[in-house]
């Protein structure tokens, strides 16, 4: 009884975040030392660096570590809102608003038929587990706007579309959360007002896209899936080495570009199986509403008389007519398929980048978030695998980032886990994801199935109204 309170009540919720933040708050502001190397120096220095030639009204295109679309520009200059204080201050208050903001939209989708505040518990436990790393980037900015696109998209499709547009043009991943929404409406919004955007920000202000040319020659960096090969051959006598490259601490040397174009072509190959669950899952019979039952015999209705289509109740008019066809008709998506397809998508792509820097969590624990609000959803493995591979993630970096630049079997071992649990979590995703829209309804020779357009796990959110 008291766990169960505590979930549905807000007070422990605030609490738990409160206590949490403050902590973070107060190591980012260095009352508290964390252990390893300062964290903030991007936001101090580099971010402030880019606020003053942001100011200018071009972007820093001379300075390799800028590899960000247009819109973080928006990220940078934010500091601007709170003047009275100092460009790093106001910038960890804002990330910390945003936090709070998230907070807020997962705890009011959480409430309802089919949802669950679990959502909201996700957040606040999970990204405290990154430590102040999370509040010393702005890619918290970046999930939230994702976050609010996919709380979205079932009510107010156009809305999710412009947000993930502008989140694709803060940091490009935010795209992915149009995967699993299945009208045109989000895609036609997405398309339309990411073009203005850019188009405005290519007129308005040089060197917008100069970030592509620096994300194409970078190389493979210490913490991702590759370089597991790298940081192994070390201990077999590879001539390579880690330099500061780019911003960030990646392996220079021999066979480097063969591990970068097979990470490449590992995410290529996770775009194909997303076009593929896409195409096949928009084949697959809606869900079926969970009060549906077989039909029962009826009375036969007394003969009336003939009516034109237009003075029929919706339900009795012909097949063919645009108001005779059911939400499931319109949308072959539940509810959660949304949240869970951006999920996944996300993973996959994160595991087969050539960099998986620590903030980069952050993106997983907001959309693992939005979908334990579904009671529905089909993620809650893969959601338990990313929680635990942020807390190992907080060891790997800052706390024993020593040990992982230098290769060492303790470094070694904390990347082999948590990218192992990054693994884990993606392929048991991605099979929960085709299981529950793929199969659904498709007898295919299994056990217990129930013949074609049966649901064997009939949805709590039906009937569908994802995007």
């Amino acid at each position: 009884m008291v766990a169960r309170s505590a979930g549905r009540s807000p007070v422990w919720l605030v609490a738990v975040w409160g206590a949490t933040r403050l902590l973070l708050l107060l190591f980012v502001l260095k009352v508290l030392a964390f252990p390893g190397p300062d964290v903030t120096s991007d936001v101090s220095v580099i971010y402030r660096d880019w606020y003053e030639v942001l100011r200018t009204g071009a972007f820093p295109s001379d300075d390799v570590t800028w590899q960000y679309p247009p819109a973080a520009a928006f990220a940078i200059l934010s500091p601007a809102l709170l003047p009275f204080l100092a460009y790093a201050t106001a910038f960890f208050v804002l990330v910390c608003a945003m936090d709070a903001a998230v907070l807020a939209l997962l705890w009011r989708a959480g409430r309802g038929s089919g949802r669950s505040p679990r959502g909201a518990w996700v957040w606040v436990v999970g990204v405290p587990l990154l430590g102040p790393t999370v509040y010393a980037r702005y890619d918290l900015m970046v999930t939230a706007v994702a976050v609010a696109a996919l709380l979205a998209a079932g009510r107010h499709p156009r809305v999710a579309g412009a947000l993930a547009a502008v989140g694709a043009l803060l940091k490009v991943w935010p795209a992915l959360v149009l995967v699993g929404m299945g009208r045109r409406r989000p895609w036609v919004a997405a398309a339309v007002g990411g073009a203005g955007l850019a188009g405005l920000f290519a007129v308005t202000m040089p060197g917008a896209f100069a970030f592509l040319t620096f994300q194409r020659e970078r190389g493979v960096e210490v913490e991702s899936l590759g370089a597991l090969v790298f940081h192994v051959a070390r201990h077999f006598g590879w001539e390579g080495g880690v330099l500061l490259n780019y911003g960030s601490m990646e392996f220079l040397g021999p066979h480097v570009d063969t591990v970068s174009t097979v990470s490449m072509g590992l995410s290529a190959a996770a775009f194909g199986w997303l076009l593929l669950w896409r195409v096949r899952a928009a084949r697959s019979p809606g869900p079926r509403s969970p009060r549906s039952r077989s039909p029962e015999p009826q009375p036969q209705p007394q003969p009336q008389p003939p009516e034109s289509s237009e003075s029929r109740p919706p339900e009795s008019r012909p097949p063919g007519s645009r108001s005779s066809r059911s939400p499931s008709s319109r949308s072959r998506f539940a509810a959660h398929t949304a949240a869970d397809a951006a999920f996944v998508a996300v993973l996959l792509f994160t595991v087969t980048s050539r960099v998986i820097s620590p903030q980069y969590l952050v993106w997983l624990v907001g959309l693992a978030a939005v979908c334990r609000c579904f009671r529905a959803s089909r993620m809650r493995v893969p959601v338990a695998l990313v929680l635990a591979a942020s807390l190992v993630t907080v060891l790997e970096f800052p706390f024993l980032f020593a040990d992982v630049v230098a290769s060492t079997p303790l470094g070694i071992a904390l990347l082999a886990v948590r990218n192992g649990l990054l693994v884990a979590a993606a392929l048991v995703g991605a099979r929960a994801l085709w299981r529950d829209t793929v199969r659904r309804g498709s007898a295919g020779g299994r056990p217990g199935a129930s013949g074609p357009g049966i649901s064997r796990a009939p949805s709590a959110d039906s009937p569908a109204t994802a995007g």
